[in-house]
């Protein structure tokens, strides 16, 4: 059908899928742009496209099917790289690499959710950029790419015309984030309100990473002193008292950490506590008593703590992680 006279040219936005594609990673742009097409009154096309336009099954089982091959592609507004459940074998696959620098010739930007800010760096696509990607497997990503700067707690990072994500979910965050950019912030927040989510969510995405209390070494002096805080963090660990546990000088000490763990007993310390105080949120305890128990020892410690490391507040944090539950 032509174009009526006046009228915008609709933005062509197409996903890629392939077999063991997450489910969520394809679900959740096409949501969110079908969403917005329907408030701008078509201003968005929405297509699945597969790299021989064959119908591909998700990593869930379920098939989605495609409305074109990746070669019939011939312009995009928009491209956006899902995940592959195993992103490993995924990221090392050739012709999917070649073929995602192809379609990224022919977009005028580029979109990565989860793990497929991977195939992005594969094709050279985030060289020299900003990029995230699952917090679990960012250190990954920086390790095998060391030409990108990995920010590993973003929900999604901007670089001119490249976006990344984090896991999953995150899709919805950097979808709102290029709807608000090609319409302004009132069609991102109606978006929002229709799929009930965040325009902007509180926090960055280490909140949903499993602590790692202790690092691993296996250091004869610092060792002990780590499954000593670790086990109570609420205990005396200032440098005097830990240098005579450890029955070593304070500046001695405090070399040791900088060498082995590239940071201060101070900083070490405090980082223990607030991921104590975190887990006691967790589970239910009071900004107050958690406060205290982890050795942070007042709530305004523990406030600040928490604006530092995760941008949030202990009671938004607790109120998120506590329950599922709508309250009254």
């Amino acid at each position: 059908m032509p174009q009526q006279p006046g009228r915008p040219r609709p933005h062509h936005v197409y996903v890629l899928a392939f077999d063991g594609v997450r489910l969520l990673d394809v679900a959740a742009p096409l949501e969110v742009f079908a969403t917005a097409a329907r408030y701008t009154g078509g201003g968005y096309v929405v297509r699945v496209c597969t790299p021989d336009g064959q119908d591909v099954t998700t990593s869930t089982g379920l098939r989605i099917a495609a409305d074109l091959a990746a070669a019939d592609v011939r312009r995009a507004d928009t491209l956006i790289v899902p995940g592959h459940a195993e992103h490993v074998t995924f990221a090392g696959r050739a012709e999917l690499i070649e073929l995602v620098g192809q379609l990224a010739d022919r977009a005028g930007r580029l979109a990565s959710v989860c793990t497929g800010a991977f195939v992005l760096a594969a094709a050279g696509l985030l060289r020299g950029r900003r990029a995230t990607t699952h917090w679990e497997h960012a250190a990954r990503l920086a390790r095998l790419y060391p030409d990108t700067d990995v920010t590993a707690d973003a929900i999604y990072v901007q670089d001119g015309p490249v976006f990344t994500s984090a896991g999953v979910t995150a899709g919805i965050d950097v979808c709102l984030a290029l709807a608000e950019q090609d319409h302004g912030p009132d069609l991102a927040r109606r978006v929002a309100r229709d799929l009930v989510v965040f325009l902007q969510r509180p926090g960055g995405q280490s909140q949903f990473s499993a602590a790692s209390r202790t690092p691993a070494t296996s250091h004869p002096v610092l060792r002990p002193l780590l499954d000593a805080i670790a086990a109570d963090p609420a205990a005396d660990h200032r440098l005097a008292a830990l240098a005579a546990k450890a029955a070593v000088s304070p500046r001695h000490l405090t070399r040791l950490f900088n060498r082995q763990l590239g940071t201060t007993p101070a900083a070490y310390v405090e980082s223990l506590r607030f991921e104590a105080a975190r887990m006691l949120l967790e589970r239910g305890s009071s900004v107050t008593d958690a406060a205290e128990r982890s050795g942070l020892g007042s709530d305004e410690t523990l406030r600040r703590a928490f604006a530092r490391h995760l941008g949030t507040t202990p009671s938004a944090y607790a109120a998120r992680f506590r329950t599922t539950a709508v309250r009254a």
